[in-house]
């Protein structure tokens, strides 16, 4: 089973950019894929983003959509999140999950292995 460890959360203000990473422990990443989520406090969680397992595919969602991307370094087994434009709306917890050979689902339920999450506030 891989470990999740993610990093790279704060405090930015709006139009700024930050970059979360998620780190793999335990196995590669190679044959995982990898999703994005993020929950606001009295909202339930959302797709953020994701790649396929082959690297081949990224999904987003709407809201997020030429301000975020999702890449891969398999040389670090680590998959960051670049967020880039940031809003006061994208202020979140965000999770990294990882899926063993998926297509890189906006479903969190296809999940099996996640992260422990990390703050995101985006001030206005």
């Amino acid at each position: 089973q891989v470990r999740l460890v993610l990093s790279g959360g704060g405090l930015v203000q709006a139009g700024g950019s930050l970059r979360l990473s998620c780190a793999a422990s335990g196995r590669t990443f190679n044959t995982y894929a990898v999703g994005w989520f993020r929950q606001a406090p009295g909202k339930e969680r959302e797709f953020v983003a994701a790649i396929a397992w082959t690297a081949r595919s990224t999904y987003y969602a709407d809201s997020v959509k030429g301000r975020f991307t999702i890449s891969t370094d398999n040389t670090k087994n680590t998959v960051y999140l670049q967020m880039n434009s940031l809003k006061p709306d994208d202020t979140a917890v965000y999770s990294c999950a990882a899926q063993a050979y998926g297509l890189g689902s906006r479903n969190y339920y296809e999940y099996v292995n996640w992260g422990q999450g990390t703050q995101v506030t985006v001030s206005s």
